[in-house]
């Protein structure tokens, strides 16, 4: 079992999901400039996880609250 904090894995969730957010802009943004309609929607797919898995970290720090 996880012995970290609601706050610190909400924290990491956080960070990972706006990391894949960022990663996610770029690939939508160099398949938009190349012209590759996969990578971009691999990067909208990229942005939209990262997006919910941010979201999940804020829950999970606000549930860790007193």
């Amino acid at each position: 079992m996880d012995e970290r904090s609601l706050t610190e894995r909400g924290l990491d969730n956080s960070l990972e999901g706006k990391t894949s957010d960022v990663k996610g802009k770029v690939k939508d943004a160099v398949g938009g400039l190349t012209g590759d309609t996969s990578l971009q929607g691999e990067g909208k797919l990229d942005q939209l996880k990262g997006k919910v898995q941010d979201t999940f970290g804020k829950a999970q720090r606000d549930l860790d609250r007193p």
